[in-house]
């Protein structure tokens, strides 16, 4: 009598073999998970971040920051860093020539002329500014913009008169 084991597998075999996934299937799934616990947008940021230092050119100068721009940029940061955006904060800095270390927050206040309570002292400076003008009824709810200090040619040294004056 002939028997046939087609069909037949090592009881050893049965035990350890697991199914397989299909490739594209284990990547949705890896990328899902780092998606709900929030950490595939930090590893985003992370490259992108490493990236722009690996091509940063540290030996080219960068020109010097003007008082609006510093101001600028340390709101920005202050809101960044607030919201846990790290990454984009670092590369804001290295990009800008922010120096490393925060401006002072009294100093940024006492910059825009603004007076703080407790309260508005665990929300970025920036928070407040938008959330007083959005709220605003001087004016119509309009603000009066003046044109900044910043010379708008193409040069940052032309800050002479144009040839209007």
């Amino acid at each position: 009598m002939h028997m046939r084991f087609q069909n037949y597998e090592p009881r050893y075999r049965q035990t350890t073999r697991r199914p397989r996934l299909r490739v594209p299937i284990q990547k949705l799934v890896l990328r899902d998970t780092l998606e709900s616990r929030g950490v595939l947008g930090q590893l985003k940021a992370r490259i992108r971040a490493e990236v722009f230092s690996a091509l940063d050119d540290q030996r080219e100068p960068r020109p010097p920051l003007s008082h609006e721009n510093l101001i600028i940029n340390e709101l920005i940061r202050e809101y960044l860093d607030f919201n846990k955006y790290k990454y984009t904060s670092s590369v804001l800095t290295a990009e800008s020539g922010q120096p490393e270390a925060p401006l002072d927050r009294q100093f940024l206040a006492n910059e825009l002329k603004v007076i703080e309570d407790a309260s508005s002292k665990s929300v970025p400076l920036l928070y407040g500014l938008v959330s007083h003008f959005l709220n605003s009824s001087d004016n119509r709810g309009k603000v009066f913009l003046r044109g900044s200090s910043l010379p708008t040619g193409p040069t940052a040294s032309d800050t002479g008169p144009g040839p209007d004056a």
